[in-house]
Parts: C-alpha cells; structure tokens; sequence
C-alpha cells in the first residue's frame, strides 16, 4: 500500500431505511477519507448520521438497511463484500468502540472470556499470554483492581466500567483503523483524559487512523487534526481543526460552538440568559447535611470460602448547607459517593447514618407519615430519563403521577391542565401530551423527567447526571430551563454531574468528592480560578477546552500512582501519606477540613514530595498556629 491511499475511502455513501412510515434517507452522499496516522473528528447531533455512516463503513447495519456507493479499507472494497472478506478485517484490523457498551457487551459472559475470545479468533492468542494481555489494557484505561473485573459480569461494572472495558477490547489487537462512537460520554475527565492519551499514543505510534464520533467540541480540539460537521445525513462544513474553531462558516457549525460550555468561562458566550441568580442567604439553610455516612458491607475477596465482610465506605463524614433559591454542584468521579449522597439526602438509603435537616427537621428521625408529607418537597431528575419512565404510560400520565398522590384534591381535568402548563414550561409541545417515551427524543424525555419532578412546586430538586447523554444544543437548552425554573420557583438544586464545565455554568458553590468525602468546596469562581486541593488541579486540568490552540498549548496535571480501590482502608489518604499507616487492618487517620478563606473548605493534603513540611502542602496544625 502507497503511503497516499487513505486507510478508509468513503464515496458517495447513502444510508436508506425502510421503515412503516416510508422511506429515510439517513445519510445523503457522504465523502470522508482517513489517512495512517490521523484523526479526523465527526461532529453533529444525535439523528445527524454520524454513526449510520461508520455503522456502514463496518459492514453492521440492520436487514432494513439499503446502502449505495463505496467504502474501502486500504484501497480494498469492503461496501457489499462477502462476510468472509469483511470478517478477516473487521475486529482485528478495523474495530469500532461502541456508544452503549451495557448492549455491546454480551451479559452472560465474564469480562476476561470476553476479551480472550477477541484475542483466540483474531491473534490466535490464549491461556495465560492472552490473559495477561487483556490484564495489561485493563489497567492502562485505569480500571481499579483489574484483575478481579476479568472475573466480573458486564452487570456487575459501573457505567464508565463497561465504557473502558469497550476502549480496551479494540485495542487489544492494535488496529489500523478505530472508529470511536462517542467513546469517553460516559467516562470521569480524568478517565476521558487517560483515554484519549491511549488513543493519541495509538495514533503516533502505530499510525493507526482514528474516526472519532462525538458531540464534545472540547475532546475535538484535543484530539482531531481535521473535522466533518454533520447535519441531517450530510457534511454542512469541513476544514481544519484550527480553521473549524476560529472562522467557523456555517451557521450550524457556529451554534454547535457557542452552545459548548468551557470550564475557562463562567457564563456561556452569548448566554446572558444563563447567569445563576445569587443565592439568597437571609435566614436558616433549607438543608443541612452533617457527618452523614453510607457504609455497605461486602466481602473482602480474599480467596475463602466465607469470605469476612469490610465496609464500602461510600460516604464517609460529609457535611454541607443548602440554601433556598442556590444550587449546590457536586463532582468527582466515578465511585466518589455522588449518587449515593444524593439519595442519603432524599432518606432513600436504609444503610445512611448522621442526620439532614430539612426546613429544621431531621428525616431520618419521622415517622413514616411525616416522611410522606414532606416527599413533595425533595425531587430528584435521573441520569436516563428512559429508565425512570414508565414505558406504558403516556408522558401526560408520568407528570401527572405526582399530582395524583400528593394533590388527591384535583380533578382530572385539574390535573391534565396542570400538566399541560408544565410541558409549556419545560419548552415541550402540550400536544405530545399522549405520547409515549419510545415515541419522544432522549432531550424530550430528560424534559418530562423535569417537568415530572417539577409539577409539584419541590423545595428541593437534585439533578444526578440529568444533561451528561444529551447534545450540545440540548444541554445547554436544559441548563437554560433549569436556570429559569429555579428563578420561578425559588428552589434548592443539588447538581450532580462529571462535567465540571456545566457544573460551572449552573451552580453557585461546587464540592469536589473523593472516595466518599470532600476534598474542597467553594464557590464556583474561587474554586476554578484558585484551587487548593491537588485532586481538584487535577479534575480541572483534564477537563478540555474547546478552542485548539488553548487546548494543545497547555500543560495537564496528572495525578502520580494508580487509582485505589475504594475497599482498601489506605485509599482516603492518597494525599495525605504523612499520615499513613501501610497496614490495610489499621485504623487510619481522616484527613480534617480546613477553611482557607470565608466559605472555602479544603481537605489536608501533603506537599509535593508527600512531605507534610516542605510548604506546600495543607493540614490541620498550619491552621491552628495561624488561630
């Protein structure tokens, strides 16, 4: 092969689907050529046609699928070509990773056998040499105690798990040509950054060609030498990175931008709408939260047959205040104890000790009737809104749901009017009122999830991970909404999320959680401008910026060492080893909170060199000699 024939040629490619409503034409005359070595970035929405046309390239589409033109893998054509030609290419030499790793993965299988049979079927590799190799990529995407997943069902991984399980099993084989359908969506910055680093590497090093599906104009501008924006099954713009980001000529391209949240900015370019309200402080908190603790107890895989229970400490001593009209953004990574403090706040987690005070009152000491009156008040919006709706009932039905427990009072027509001013308020059609969720978007649903939890005028709504599976454009709709929203109705939000861009944009205060308790919590500008903790550098750093020449030019802060398993006693001091005690049955010390300056609380933590007197570092006793 002549180092000028494109490792894949795509000409004039177009998708048909036949359908019972007709015919869609799902990608429209479509060119793209990847050279050995490069990146080439496909950017658009969802329903652009982004991954029908690498579905196509890989020879996956479904039996109702019609397809015309050329794709050709290293001048060879593969659009049409027998399943034999296609199968000796595709998986070892051609390898997609895939958007929803939960389908992609075959549930009943083990993780290791998983990749084993990638291995034995395309590198006719097995036993202990295959194992080790899949060992190896396991631990370069960074999943803590890798050797126990090999082990592991896909169910029994976390979401951004499963996602670096994906990233791995397309590496194994070191392929000439990976496509990346929205890789890193589910993944923590930190991860994303390790990640995408794999990739860059595979890139350099191999001269593998890289398509990279994704809506995150940020990861573009990390990664992608050029860039194809897609619109309705055809490229609307196409040119550089550097040409794409600063003299962007089509109007598509120019919202996808402006609507990119950056972690450099407070308030979104053009988005006045978008600025919080200040929080109002007169008066008592709606919430305080004090020393709560969510410990699980699971066995402690040491090989016995009765293996002795250790605490899972998910949460472990966190305290904060909430007031009304302010939202608290929380972040961390996967495993930091975010969701599992949401649902502590909300009393929905039997194993939760210490107490929340809301409006004066502990929850975990009512009764179960004082319990259900006060429900009304604490909403919560989940991460996949198609999971949280029933799929029998009309979207009409689930925002009606609250209505009918909490306000019995009503009539139906009462509540069908009450619904249908709510889905005016969350920007949906009140027409779509006799809709199923299958039949809505996934922005659509997210809207019904809100404006279900909405209905009922809550004091407190928490957000967990409520815009990470949504567009751009969409996202930033939402941000909009939940900003107006808040304005209207004067409520608490806690906003949980791992994108630290919009948690910037949407909150007033941000706490930062490491492996169950605060590592800083500050107001939004002094803990991106200023932060003192190395874990909150480190977040911050990984985050990408949507603009290339800021992106390539700066210097990220890694964080030295594995990532530590949440089981071992020793993991909360990873940055505090002054204090360490290396024996996994002794009792370790907790890391104490200091405030720095008014409002802003930071956990202890060592120097550079893990020395607690070379400076630089923070802890309790420069706090009491300075009192």
């Amino acid at each position: 092969m002549t180092a000028d024939i494109p490792v894949l040629s795509i000409t004039d490619l177009n998708v048909h689907f036949s359908t019972p409503d007709g015919d869609v034409h799902a990608v429209k005359g479509v060119n793209l050529n990847i050279q050995a070595g490069e990146c080439v970035g496909i950017v658009g929405e969802s329903g652009s046609g982004k991954s029908q046309t690498c579905l196509a390239a890989m020879g996956l589409m479904p039996p109702n699928a019609r397809m015309t033109g050329s794709v050709k893998f290293k001048g060879q054509e593969i659009l049409g070509a027998p399943a034999e030609t296609v199968n000796k290419i595709r998986g070892r030499h051609m390898t997609m990773i895939f958007q929803n790793p939960l389908t992609s993965l075959t549930p009943h299988m083990k993780i290791g056998k998983q990749m084993q049979e990638v291995l034995r079927v395309h590198m006719n590799m097995d036993g202990g040499e295959a194992q080790s190799h899949c060992l190896n990529w396991l631990e370069r995407v960074r999943i803590p105690e890798a050797a126990r997943r090999l082990s592991q069902y896909p169910h029994e991984l976390s979401g951004g798990m499963r996602q670096r399980v994906m990233v791995a099993m397309a590496m194994l084989c070191e392929p000439s040509l990976l496509i990346a359908d929205e890789p890193t969506t589910a993944l923590d910055v930190t991860v994303q950054a390790q990640v995408l680093d794999l990739m860059l590497d595979l890139k350099d090093e191999l001269g593998t060609a890289i398509a990279f599906i994704t809506h995150d104009m940020g990861v573009v501008a990390r990664m992608c030498d050029r860039v194809q924006v897609m619109r309705k099954g055809e490229y609307v713009e196409t040119g550089t990175t550097e040409q794409i980001f600063a003299k962007p000529a089509h109007d598509y391209t120019k919202m996808l931008l402006s609507a990119m949240p950056r972690i450099d900015r407070p308030n979104r370019e053009g988005g006045a709408a978008l600025t919080p309200i200040s929080p109002n402080n007169d008066g008592p908190p709606l919430l305080v939260v004090d020393d709560i603790k969510v410990h699980f107890p699971v066995p402690s895989n040491d090989g016995k047959f009765l293996s002795k229970k250790v605490p899972l400490k998910a949460v472990d001593g966190i305290s904060f205040t909430l007031s009304s009209g302010e939202t608290l953004g929380v972040v961390g990574e996967s495993g930091c104890g975010k969701s599992t403090l949401a649902r502590a706040v909300l009393d929905l987690i039997p194993e939760a000790v210490g107490q929340v005070a809301f409006l004066g009152k502990n929850l975990y000491s009512q009764s179960k009737a004082e319990k259900r009156a006060v429900r009304e008040d604490l909403q919560i919006v989940f991460q996949d809104p198609m999971a949280s709706l029933n799929p029998r009932m009309t979207i009409g039905d689930s925002i009606a749901e609250p209505l009918k427990t909490f306000r019995p009072e009503m009539t139906r027509s009462q509540r069908e009017q009450a619904v249908r001013d709510m889905l005016g308020r969350v920007e949906l059609d009140e027409n779509m009122i006799n809709r199923y969720p299958h039949e809505l978007s996934g922005g659509q649903n997210q809207r019904v999830g809100i404006a279900r939890a909405m209905i009922i005028n809550p004091k407190l709504v928490i957000c967990d991970e409520a815009v990470s599976a949504l567009d751009t454009s969409v996202q930033a709709q939402v941000i909009e909404l939940l900003i107006k929203l808040q304005k209207d109705y004067g409520m608490a939000m806690m906003f949980i999320s791992h994108d630290l861009s919009v948690v910037r944009e949407i909150s007033h205060r941000i706490m930062v959680l490491y492996l169950g308790r605060i590592a800083e919590l500050a107001d939004r500008d002094s803990i991106y401008v200023s932060p003192h903790h190395p874990y909150t550098k480190a977040l911050i750093s990984a985050v990408p910026i949507p603009d290339p020449a800021i992106e390539k030019a700066r210097a990220r802060i890694k964080l030295s060492g594995d990532l530590p398993s949440p089981l071992d006693s020793r993991a909360a001091l990873r940055f505090l080893k002054s204090r360490l005690i290396d024996d996994p049955k002794a009792v370790q010390y907790v890391p104490q909170i200091i405030e720095v300056s008014p409002g802003h609380f930071v956990a202890e933590f060592d120097g550079e060199n893990g020395d607690e007197n070379n400076g630089s570092g923070l802890h309790a006793k420069a706090l009491k000699s300075a009192s």
